[in-house]
């Protein structure tokens, strides 16, 4: 038992005791107490009892290790929805948001929309959410994170809103096209020293990066888009901090037109993409 969660604790005593910060605090109690923030505090004076102290300090102690909130609570607030999470699905980040709403604003009006390595569904359904008229589809290569995706879609969507497919990249699609195309796909280089910190010792390498130079996803996603993206489509891709000059120079080489950068709140650029060019008579 943790020194300073012993019997005769209280919820309040809890919050000032930890040494967590005060919202981690909070959420791993409401977690594995079933409580609401309200009853929180209104409840502030509780008096924890034998089972709940062990639940606890199970829990604590996961976060003083190192274990991100997200996977002990499994769940995770991403464009105003709550998603489910597991260590098998990356946890969505705050950063990718700017994708989102750049697929909002870019996607036509009853048109297709494919989201490439969909992790825990967090991109595709916010898009179904925002635009019921979009027909999305989301792929994932493992079965045990489409099965995370489907439950967030089960929970914000009406059934089969969103279509899923267990694909490595393009494979399953046959001869499909849609009017948009979106991914944030594994881009950290191979041996990064970030994949030893933080939060992302947690989370599962393979969503992380290419073990390569960061790019090779890119490549393959820019490289075959002109397959299933439609003439004047839209192709939008989170990256890297320093990664855009080099997504932007893929999507120039590969015929795409409009390519641009677009910055996150920190100002950083997260997010390229381009319009594939349509040929002319005379380039066909």
């Amino acid at each position: 038992m943790l020194d300073w969660l012993q019997p005769g604790i209280t919820l309040a005593g809890c919050e000032n005791a930890s040494p967590l910060e005060r919202i981690d605090t909070r959420l791993l109690l409401m977690h594995g107490l079933g409580l609401t923030r309200i009853q929180l505090i209104t409840q502030s004076e509780l008096v924890l009892n034998t089972e709940q102290l062990a639940i606890m300090d199970g829990l604590f102690s996961r976060r003083i290790q190192g274990e991100p909130i997200a996977y002990i609570v499994q769940e995770r607030e991403f464009f105003g929805l709550n998603f489910h999470v597991t260590p098998d699905v990356l946890i969505p980040r705050p950063d990718t948001e700017l994708l989102v709403e750049l697929a909002l604003q870019y996607a036509p009006v009853n048109s297709g929309l494919l989201d490439m390595g969909t992790g825990s569904g967090a991109i595709a359904v916010a898009i179904a959410h925002q635009r019921p008229d979009l027909q999305v589809t989301a792929l994932d290569v493992s079965p045990a994170v489409l099965a995370v995706a489907q439950e967030n879609a089960s929970r914000h969507l009406p059934a089969a809103k969103v279509k899923f497919y267990c694909s490595n990249w393009y494979t399953a699609l046959s001869e499909q096209q849609f009017q948009t195309i979106v991914s944030n796909p594994p881009y950290i280089v191979a041996n990064d020293a970030h994949l030893q910190q933080g939060d992302l010792r947690f989370e599962p390498v393979d969503a992380l990066t290419d073990y390569a130079d960061g790019l090779s996803a890119y490549r393959h996603i820019i490289g075959q888009a002109h397959l299933h993206l439609l003439a004047d489509g839209w192709i939008l891709l989170e990256h890297g901090y320093d990664q855009a000059e080099s997504v932007r120079d893929l999507l120039i080489k590969a015929r795409f037109t409009e390519v641009q950068s677009w910055r996150d709140l920190a100002g950083i650029e997260r997010v390229s993409g381009g319009k594939l060019l349509a040929l002319t008579s005379e380039q066909t």
